[in-house]
């Protein structure tokens, strides 16, 4: 029979939407191949694939025969070829990332591949695309470790059972679930199957128990789930089983999340395995709201910046029951989520309710498939300013390449001049500082035009200079700046209760009990040198906390005793830029010229080196996240992991 929902419309679809917003041709177009049966038996067995190799030739009634022995899979005469096409074409994604050629791709193909398995074409899958990825990967390039982020709607089962044992692959897959109710309907899709054997740990599924997850739900379980375990992983390529039928409006999904928010899943993933990410295309039948995802993950494997993340809240209460159970589950396997909270003993309440509400949800059930479709708006266009970094430098520093050093060309205002030297120069006549502070408010300016995307300055003194560009940009009214400060640089008593400001500042220095939401004092124990410490701080505290906030500008501020080591302050500069459509600054101290350039590169898109896998952090450090998580929770909803 012909399917309704998984029509070649989601191909086509896809592809002109990626040329008419210009993408396409910013892309380079790599040719593909079939899949050869050395590739396809890395997964398969040799009995299945000889027995899908016979279908083009099978008439219509054995077609249908042949089909009726797996589930929910269509077979024609030609998918044979197409799914030999569909797995190539992640190979060959994947030879162009491992070799340099590009920096990452996406692939868009069908048939889907996730749901299939050793001997069994299901759910719409005759290859699974993404496992012989995996597997060609390790094989041909001697990849170590591989993450699998799997954000359809579906649970990917045939992925799954491919690596559950094996601790070189994590497995990562949220899905409509529904206790068990929704399709493939499987006991080993629940959050406990956490993998077997030496795999145990290295299969996460997070089971969705209800319809309707937003931005926020799926924000929380990268933060809280899935990016400190893949950063303590470490690993060498990321694979993205890309399904958009987690987007609103698709009839399978059934979720009220903004085809922006891939833009943000995909930018958070590109600082791992130094930028080398494949995505490939699973599911996504609304063929509104899948050529709009598809944009937006594209847009940002390109480097362009994310959209504002706006009007988050804090997760649901039955994603919320989901993120505890999945780090209770997992708190043995991980040190990032030893602290997190036991399992309930009892049955968690949702499943209850749930239960009880079965019979009155199947009859609602039928009334809504007459309910119109789910409206949205077409996401905003991304425009991307025609200078991405300036730098502010000493005449004796060097600019990389790729940056462009500014310097104010106009005379500045001279009420600018005077509010400068009555606030920071009182004392002093020095023109050096004046002329650098000008062009500090100037770059800003050019930010909230939206003509330069970030920038980064070389000051005398950086919390003079940090004070006096949260001054200038809380001016307007619709500024809010977060500022980052990693080590001792800011006096937090000036600028932060009105929430115009919220200051996040990390040091070894015990500080008084937190008396201003919007100050948030981070101390651990060794500072920002305990890479595994400042690690899990900025993924399960910052980032919650500047997603919430939504700044229009990030300002990243790093003083000379910082104790934080280049690669760790380039994941940093690059996960921020997610926030404030990228329009950060960095400001550092003069004597930090050797920090420029690694600096520069950040800001300028490239990956940020690998931390290597993480170990422990200090138990102290951990123990004091987690009471100032509790402390903020009330106010910043994007901290919660527990009901």
């Amino acid at each position: 029979p012909a399917c309704k929902i998984e029509v070649p419309e989601r191909l086509t679809v896809s592809h002109e939407a990626l040329v008419k917003n210009g993408l396409a041709d910013r892309c380079v177009s790599v040719p593909v191949r079939e899949a050869t049966d050395a590739d396809i038996l890395l997964v398969h067995s040799e009995e299945y694939l000889e027995a899908v190799k016979k279908t083009p030739y099978m008439t219509l009634e054995d077609l249908k025969e042949f089909t009726l022995q797996y589930g929910d899979v269509y077979f024609h005469p030609n998918i044979y070829h197409c799914a030999k096409l569909a797995a190539g074409a992640a190979l060959q994604l994947v030879d162009n990332v491992m070799t340099g050629k590009v920096r990452n791709g996406m692939a868009l193909v069908r048939p889907p591949g996730h749901h299939s398995m050793r001997s069994a074409a299901n759910g719409f899958c005759v290859f699974n695309n993404v496992a012989i990825a995996a597997r060609y990967a390790k094989q041909k390039y001697g990849v170590k470790r591989v993450l699998i982020v799997d954000w359809d709607v579906h649970h990917g089962q045939g992925v799954q059972y491919c690596f559950e044992d094996d601790p070189s692959v994590l497995y990562f897959s949220w899905h409509r679930y529904e206790h068990q109710k929704f399709w493939p309907q499987l006991r080993e899709s629940d959050y406990d199957s956490v993998g077997k054997e030496k795999g145990a740990g290295f299969n996460i599924n997070v089971p969705w128990n209800k319809v309707g997850m937003k931005n926020s739900d799926y924000l929380s379980v990268f933060f809280h789930v899935l990016l400190p375990v893949a950063y303590e992983f470490c690993p060498d390529l990321v694979l993205v089983c890309a399904g958009f039928d987690s987007a609103i409006g698709d009839p399978e999904g059934e979720m009220c999340a903004s085809p922006d928010i891939f833009a943000h899943l995909t930018h958070l993933l590109m600082n791992l395995a130094g930028g080398k990410l494949c995505a490939v295309l699973e599911g996504g039948y609304n063929l509104t709201s899948l050529p709009q995802s598809v944009c937006q993950t594209v847009q940002t494997l390109l480097g362009d910046p994310a959209p504002r993340p706006a009007n988050l809240d804090g997760p649901c209460k039955s994603a919320l029951e989901s993120l505890y159970c999945v780090r209770s589950a997992h708190r043995q396997y991980w040190s990032c989520l030893k602290h997190a909270a036991e399992l309930p003993t009892s049955d968690i309440s949702t499943k209850r309710i749930k239960l009880a509400e079965e019979e009155e949800r199947l009859e609602e059930a039928k009334e809504e498939k007459s309910v119109e479709e789910k409206m949205w708006p077409e996401p905003l266009k991304r425009v991307t300013p025609p200078i991405r970094t300036a730098l502010v430098l000493p005449n004796d520093v060097a600019c990389p390449d790729g940056c462009k050093r500014f310097s104010s060309s106009e005379d500045p205002d001279p009420l600018i001049v005077n509010k400068l030297r009555e606030n920071f120069l009182k004392d002093t006549d020095d023109s050096n500082a004046l002329t650098t502070l000008s062009s500090l408010i100037a770059l800003i300016e050019k930010m909230e035009k939206n003509e330069i995307c970030n920038g980064l300055a070389l000051v005398r003194d950086v919390s003079m200079a940090t004070m006096c560009v949260v001054q200038h940009a809380a001016t307007a009214l619709s500024n809010r700046v977060l500022v980052v400060c990693v080590g001792d640089a800011v006096d937090p008593s000036r600028g932060t209760e009105d929430g115009k400001t919220l200051l996040v500042q990390f040091s070894n220095k015990e500080s008084e009990e937190q008396k201003c939401k919007y100050y948030i004092p981070v101390c651990l124990k060794k500072g920002c040198s305990d890479v595994s410490g400042f690690t899990q701080a900025v993924l399960g505290l910052l980032l919650p906390l500047g997603y919430k906030y939504d700044p229009s500008l990030v300002l990243l501020v790093r003083t000379p005793d910082s104790g934080l080591c280049d690669s760790v302050w380039q994941q940093l500069a690059g996960l921020l830029q997610g926030l404030a459509q990228g329009h950060t600054l960095v400001l550092m101290q003069e004597g930090e010229k050797a920090c420029v350039g690694p600096t520069a590169s950040s800001l300028l898109g490239d990956a940020a080196p690998s931390l290597g896998q993480l170990h422990a952090p200090l138990p102290k450090d951990v123990e004091a996240l987690e009471r100032l998580r509790h402390g903020l929770q009330a106010d910043w909803k994007l901290l919660q992991t527990t009901g």
